[in-house]
Formats: structure tokens, C-alpha cells, sequence
């Protein structure tokens, strides 16, 4: 797309599920400092606001006055907006993590009427990680390497391992040739016996306020190589989900990655 064509577009109206919250207001500030883009409004369980954004305790009232929406709320709300956007025709950018497979399938349904992004990390840096662990999973064997992934978040913090570690797993894994969920080993405490050979081990950390870190170690006998991502600001997140909605919106109906975003 050339700047011609950019410019002559509409300014995308993105909505925000979860407003008052933490990412939620991150995003208010990635949207404001875009010239391509105004926030329409969001959820909030305790409506607040002006005449120029607006709070709705419904995703449908929010996805009436939006082009977009960008969700990163609860994993419980991802069936019900899923529906919601797809009745609605709302492009949807995801970032909620830890989905189960009925709640994935409800994410895949919508994608086949409406444009989606979803992706575990909006960081460019751990995209292109992502694509590295998939790279370095194929290159470094089970059998000579092993694979372990060390995360650190905020006190917070609700679910481990993180959805960032487990999307690194899954690119360890796909580049292996094998389902994560038959390899994966996390939670080891007590005598657990020696470690499986051709595991892909977790370890996750919390404490004060730590944004994100995230190792993917892969040792043999004779060495070990890492690849490290560290955000220092939540702002990253909200900046990258923001350019996905922004390329989103000439995108047809389908499920999108922030590969296809950056183009990797």
C-alpha cells in the first residue's frame, strides 16, 4: 500500500474492551498518537467518560459506534465477543491468552466472516523471537538439545506459564515436527525422575513489577544457546496491537498472526 493510498482512507474508529484497565488505557494512548485512528469508545463494568469516548457495559453497544475492536480482556468473554463481532462484521484484533479449544474454535468460526488478528505478544521483537524459536527448534534436534523456556512477569500476574512462553513453545514445537501438548513439561517439583528426552520444559517466575521476560534456552552436552526478550514497557503492546488494527482494516476475512502484520 503506497502513502497515497493511506492517506485516503478513513480514520478507523477502534473500540476497546476493557477501557479502565491496565492494557486498556495503554491503548487509549497508542490510539491518541495515531494519525490513522480515534477511540471510539469501550467496556467498562463502571461506565464512565465524555461525549468523544464513551463507556458501554456491552461488547454489541461497542461494536455499534466501532470499525475495529481491540480485546485483551478475560478469557471467559472470548465465545460471547467472538459471536458478537462476527453477527456485527467487526474486524477484531486479540490479544486474550490461555484459550481452551472450544473458545479457540469460536475464535476460528468469527474468522471466517471477519478479519482477525490474534496473537499471544504484539512486540515486533517477540514476533520475529517467534520466528527464531520455529527456526532453531528445527535446526537443534530432541535428541542433542534441550529445550527449556524461562519466563518472569509482575506479581499480578494470573496465569503461567505465560502465553508468550507457551507461543515460544509451540514455535520449538511446530519446528520440530510435534504437538506441544505432547511434549510440554512445566510444574517440576519433588523427585520427578530425570528429565523426558524430547521435552520442551516451562519455568515461570514472578515478582514486583516486571513487564515480560522470556529465555528459550537450548542446551547439549557441548553448549547452549539463548534467545532472550525483555519489554520494559507495556506501551509496546499496545503500540503493536495498534498497527495490527491499522493493517487489518484492508485485510479480507481471516485468521492473521503478527507475522502477517510485519510481513515475516
Amino acid at each position: 500500500m503506497d502513502t497515497h493510498q493511506i492517506m485516503s482512507l478513513p480514520v478507523l474508529r477502534i473500540g476497546v474492551t476493557g477501557l479502565n484497565g491496565r492494557m486498556g488505557q495503554m491503548l487509549a494512548l497508542s490510539i491518541a498518537s495515531s494519525s490513522e485512528a480515534i477511540l471510539a469508545g469501550g467496556t467498562s463494568r463502571s461506565p464512565t467518560g465524555n461525549s468523544s469516548c464513551p463507556c458501554f457495559q456491552s461488547i454489541d453497544e461497542l461494536a455499534a459506534v466501532s470499525d475495529l475492536i481491540i480485546d485483551f480482556t478475560h478469557v471467559s468473554t472470548v465465545i460471547n465477543h467472538a459471536r458478537t463481532l462476527e453477527k456485527a462484521g467487526k474486524a477484531w484484533v486479540l490479544g486474550t491468552t490461555g484459550l481452551s479449544e472450544r473458545e479457540q474454535a469460536a475464535v476460528n468460526q468469527a474468522a471466517t466472516h471477519i478479519p482477525v488478528v490474534q496473537a499471544a505478544n504484539f512486540s515486533p521483537g517477540v514476533t520475529l523471537a517467534l520466528s527464531l524459536a520455529k527456526k532453531m527448534g528445527a535446526a537443534l534436534p530432541a535428541s542433542l538439545y534441550d529445550a527449556e523456556i524461562v519466563e518472569m512477569h509482575h506479581r499480578q500476574k494470573v496465569d503461567a506459564p505465560s502465553g508468550t512462553a507457551l507461543a515460544i513453545g509451540e514455535a520449538v514445537a511446530e519446528g520440530r515436527g510435534v504437538r506441544l501438548s505432547d511434549v510440554r513439561e512445566s510444574g517440576r517439583d519433588g523427585h520427578t525422575g530425570p528429565r523426558g528426552d524430547n521435552a520442551i520444559g516451562f519455568a515461570a517466575l514472578r515478582g514486583g513489577q516486571i513487564v515480560g521476560e522470556h529465555t528459550l534456552l537450548f542446551t547439549s552436552g557441548t553448549e547452549q544457546i539463548s534467545l532472550t526478550h525483555k519489554a520494559f514497557d507495556r506501551r509496546i503492546f499496545a503500540d503493536g496491537a495498534v498497527r495490527a488494527a491499522l493493517w487489518l482494516r484492508e485485510q479480507p476475512a481471516g485468521l492473521y498472526g503478527m507475522e502477517d502484520v510485519l510481513g515475516l
